[in-house]
């Protein structure tokens, strides 16, 4: 029995070492990057949203955890270093962005995160992989550290990001420093919501802070904070209605993004 089993285990694994391989080659990397982030987490309109989903596709909102209810999210990019797989700086090495990824299900029902739109601060760098991204018009990105009289430590950001056709993303906030919480690397889906046959997989591990959450209700350490959002392409999502429900400060992501 036990020699019939081992024939059957080495008989079958060259098969298995090919098939890893195909799925390994099967990923092309084209570039890495460490990148800090603020991930601002909202619910808007369901009826605004959804004319930006692909045939098939569906909103996938979380209903608990510190994601609850959260079907958009903004997320500003300071992409610090940029390289090519041969680890030479690719284009000007660096970049700041910034865009809106939905949680959705594909036509498969399959968890993805869906790239809708976004402002680039380098020019060149537009429409970008996911044939979305509008070039800045208008960009100013400041962060700030200090330290003040007791010892606490207070981060500062501030991100504009607006677009010749009126799109205007912008956010100021300053808050009690924390210490993050490291993820273990993961492998995380991103489909284009004008090609959404064209995805990319990053594999990524970030330090996560969250500084404000409705949901979980952590120590709010957000002192000051205001959020614009408007204009262009982007006017029926933002419509006053909006709400913030998360406040996460992405103190680095190291990511290596690969597409098939």
């Amino acid at each position: 029995m036990t020699k019939l089993f081992f024939r059957s285990l080495l008989s079958i694994l060259p098969l298995v070492l090919l098939q890893t391989s195909s799925q390994t080659q099967a990923q092309t990397i084209v570039e890495s990057s460490v990148e800090a982030r603020f991930q601002v987490d909202l619910h808007v309109p369901d009826a605004a949203l959804k004319p930006f989903l692909p045939e098939g596709w569906s909103l996938n909102v979380a209903a608990q955890g510190p994601a609850k209810d959260a079907n958009l999210r903004l997320i500003f990019t300071d992409r610090i270093t940029i390289n090519g797989p041969d680890g030479k700086p690719l284009g000007k090495g660096s970049d700041r962005v910034a865009y809106l990824a939905a949680p959705a299900k594909d036509a498969a029902g399959n968890n993805v995160q869906l790239i809708i739109g976004g402002i680039t601060g380098e020019y060149t760098d537009a429409p970008g992989p996911f044939g979305l991204y509008l070039p800045a018009s208008r960009q100013d990105v400041r962060r700030t550290t200090s330290t003040d009289s007791t010892g606490i430590t207070i981060d500062s950001q501030d991100w504009i990001f607006e677009a010749k056709s009126g799109e205007h993303l912008e956010m100021h906030i300053k808050f009690e420093k924390g210490i993050g919480n490291r993820s273990n690397p993961t492998d995380v889906k991103f489909y284009s919501a004008k090609t959404p046959s064209y995805y990319q997989v990053s594999h990524q591990q970030q330090v996560l802070d969250i500084l404000k959450n409705v949901t979980t209700n952590p120590k709010d350490r957000v002192k000051e904070f205001s959020l614009k959002t408007s204009g262009g392409s982007y006017a029926k999502l933002f419509d006053g209605t909006e709400k913030v429900l998360s406040w996460d400060n992405i103190l680095w992501i190291d990511r290596t993004v690969s597409v098939p």
